[in-house]
This record gives C-alpha cells, sequence and structure tokens, in this order.
C-alpha cells in the first residue's frame, strides 16, 4: 500500500531563473571545453586529452538538456493548462531525445 503524497505545482519566477542560470552556466561550461578540445586538436594534443574534454563537453550537454526538461516537467505540473505547457508525450520525446 503507498500513500498519496500531495503535489504543491507551484514554481516561482526566482525559481524558474535558478534553473535558467543553472543551464546557462552548463552551457558555458561546455563551450569553455568545446574550445579545449579544439584547441588540443589543432595543437596536436593526444588523444587520451581529446577524447577526455570531449567527453566532459558532452555530459555538460546532457546535463543542460535534462535540466531543461525537468524544468519542463516542473512548469507542466505546476499550470497544466498553460499554452506553453508541453504533453506527456512531448516531454517524453523530448528525454528520450538526450538518452
Amino acid at each position: 500500500m503507498t500513500a498519496s503524497v500531495p503535489v504543491t505545482a507551484v514554481v516561482t519566477a526566482d525559481e524558474r531563473a535558478a534553473s535558467q542560470k543553472k543551464v546557462l552556466n552548463r552551457l558555458r561550461r561546455a563551450q569553455g571545453q568545446l574550445s579545449a578540445v579544439i584547441n588540443a586538436v589543432e595543437a596536436g594534443g593526444s588523444c587520451k586529452d581529446v577524447v577526455t574534454q570531449l567527453a566532459a563537453v558532452s555530459s555538460a550537454l546532457d546535463r543542460a538538456g535534462f535540466t531543461i526538461v525537468s524544468s519542463a516537467m516542473r512548469d507542466c505540473v505546476a499550470d497544466p493548462d498553460n499554452a506553453d505547457s508541453l504533453t506527456v508525450d512531448e516531454l517524453e520525446k523530448l528525454f528520450l531525445a538526450l538518452a
């Protein structure tokens, strides 16, 4: 038997701003890491260093994408009647695109 837990569906402007700031920080970090990858390739860097940096870029982009999908899910729960809300199918498709 599972207990029913009420969902508090309030997403404040501050929470949205904090989520956006997280995403932007991750994207900027990925941008810097990608620059390092490009410089390493141009300089003839070692395969190990290039692949390590490339993996870091990929991980940062994935995290940014999952944060965006997570934020969209929260928005949909908070205000499902909003015209900008995504359907469950659309959210699933976005999630799977990152997987």
